[in-house]
C-alpha cells in the first residue's frame, strides 16, 4: 500500500506529465487508460456484500455512511440504522428519513457522549441492547444496508467484545452490506473489512477556533 506522500507525490508527477503532452498524446493515453479500466471492470465479481469501516479522527465518518444508506434507499432496499452513542439528543438526520419510513428502521440507543453519560454500567448496557438490535438486522435478509453508528467507540472504550462483533458479521447474508463507523477501529476488524476508510483530521473549527457544533455541519 502507497503511503500518503508516496501518493501524492505520483499523482503531482502525473499531472505534470498529462500538461506537457499534445492533444494527440493525451488522446492515446486516456484511451489506453479507458481500455485498461474497461478489463479490469470486466473481471470484477458482478455483486458482494461488503464489510465497510469508516474510522479515524477526521470529521465525516456517519457523513460518508449516511450517504450510502440514501443511495440504497433511492435503490428501494430496506435499511437500518443503529447509532450506539448517539441517543440523547434527537439527530436531524433521524427526523429526514421519516420520509422512507416504510424502508427504515433507525434506533438511537445511546445516552450521549461518554462525558456526559459518565456511568460505564449503564453506557455497557445500552451498547450491549444496541449490538443485539443491530444484529437482528444483520441476519435479516431483507435488509440490504445496516448501519452501526460509532460502534467502533463502542468496541475501544470496552462495551463490546470485538469477537462476538467478528462472529455476528459472519451472520450476514452473502449479499447484504454492513457499516461500521467510529474512530479507533481494532485491527481485527479493518483487516476482515473489505473497504476501510480513514478520515485524517487536519483543521476543525472547535479546536482551531472555538467554533460550537452547528446545525446542518455537526448534527
Amino acid at each position: 500500500m502507497k503511503s500518503q506522500e508516496n501518493w501524492e507525490s505520483t499523482s503531482d508527477a502525473a499531472v505534470a506529465e498529462a500538461s506537457s503532452l499534445t492533444a494527440e498524446q493525451y488522446q492515446k493515453k486516456m484511451q489506453r487508460r479507458k481500455e485498461v479500466q474497461e478489463k479490469r471492470i470486466a473481471q470484477a465479481s458482478p455483486n458482494k456484500g461488503l464489510i465497510i469501516v469508516n474510522t479515524g479522527n477526521g470529521k465525516g465518518k456517519t457523513t460518508a455512511a449516511l450517504g450510502m444508506v440514501l443511495r440504497s434507499l433511492g435503490h428501494g432496499y430496506k435499511v437500518g440504522i443503529i447509532q450506539f452513542i448517539k441517543g440523547a439528543w434527537e439527530p436531524s438526520e433521524k427526523k429526514v428519513f421519516e420520509l422512507w419510513q416504510n424502508q427504515l428502521e433507525f434506533h438511537a440507543m445511546g445516552e450521549g457522549f461518554t462525558w456526559e453519560t459518565q456511568n460505564r454500567d449503564r453506557d455497557t448496557e445500552k451498547a450491549l441492547a444496541a449490538w443485539e438490535k443491530g444484529l437482528a438486522y444483520i441476519r435479516n435478509p431483507e435488509f440490504q444496508l445496516v448501519l452501526l453508528d460509532e460502534i467502533n467507540v463502542a468496541l475501544k472504550l470496552g462495551y463490546l467484545k470485538i469477537e462476538e462483533i467478528l462472529t455476528g458479521l459472519e451472520q450476514k447474508p452473502a449479499d447484504s452490506h454492513v457499516i461500521l463507523t467510529g474512530r479507533g477501529a481494532p485491527k481485527a476488524l479493518i483487516e476482515i473489512a473489505d473497504l476501510v476508510t480513514e478520515m485524517n483530521l487536519v483543521k476543525h473549527p472547535f479546536r482551531e477556533q472555538g467554533v460550537k457544533a452547528q446545525p446542518g455541519i455537526e448534527f
